[in-house]
């Protein structure tokens, strides 16, 4: 966990996928360094409860419910977070579903679903919150692309698609939007041990087989931690990456790069 202490004081972070996981994890560290954040999810009671922990600790935290796939909920939580300070300066495109399936297997039903919110959520925290950032003229977003982009793997047909999506519509966006001030790159991590990756072993025969493999794959030897993929984050929107916009922050262990 990074030892860097980031000052986001008078800023506002907005994070997709707020409630758990890698979304989580973001925003206790932006809350933590002073942002007012706010927490777009799906999960009403358990965002709503982080909310409250943290506001308890004397940390500027707010939750609206948002679904990234439906357009209208994503343009109000944009709305929402301008609102408090009249700007609008990060955006975590984080909230995903990891759906799996091969080409001749998976239904139309769940590509459309994981299309929709893996990169249809990218695509609208994109739009809703550009408008802010190009009056304000500087802003930050981060989109959440995953190793699946990068190389093959089996089974995971329509969740690599999206992931690969957003990698394309960042560095569009990135070169659409630097002269007005506004820097767009995505991290892609690689397994992290997150509620959705712990759904996935609950669904298998032999998941401590599949913890495993899955360990196996990086080699690190570990899988990564949520809070490890925040840092990634944080650095991706603070000054000491004002240069970089367009690129791809690749935090997995090694994995993309061994050599079998």
């Amino acid at each position: 966990m990074s030892n860097i202490k980031y000052d986001f004081t008078g800023k506002v972070a907005v994070i997709t996928g707020g409630s758990a996981g890698i979304g989580e994890a973001t925003v206790r560290k932006f809350s933590a360094a002073g942002a007012t954040t706010v927490i777009g999810d799906v999960h009403e009671e358990v965002g709503n409860a982080l909310a409250e922990e943290l506001r308890r600790s004397g940390q500027d935290v707010h939750f609206v419910k948002t679904d990234v796939g439906n357009d209208d909920m994503v343009r109000n939580l944009m709305t929402k977070a301008y609102s408090y300070r009249q700007r609008l300066d990060y955006v975590f495109n984080n909230a995903g579903v990891a759906i799996g399936g091969e080409v001749t297997a998976m239904s139309e039903a769940h590509w459309q679903k994981v299309l929709n919110i893996n990169l249809g959520g990218v695509f609208r925290g994109c739009k809703y919150a550009i408008p802010y950032m190009q009056k304000q003229g500087s802003g930050v977003i981060v989109n959440c692309s995953s190793t699946q982009a990068l190389r093959g793997f089996m089974g995971w047909a329509g969740y690599a698609a999206s992931k690969g999506g957003t990698l394309a519509l960042t560095r569009q966006a990135a070169i659409q939007y630097a002269r007005e001030g506004i820097r767009i790159n995505a991290v892609a991590p690689g397994t992290v041990m997150t509620p959705m990756n712990e759904k996935i072993f609950e669904d298998v025969e032999d998941p401590q087989a599949l913890i495993q493999l899955w360990n196996d794959a990086h080699p690190i030897g570990r899988f990564g931690q949520p809070a490890e993929i925040a840092d990634a984050v944080l650095f991706l929107c603070s000054e000491e990456a004002s240069f970089i916009t367009g690129q791809t922050l690749v935090a997995d262990g090694g994995q993309t790069v061994r050599g079998e």
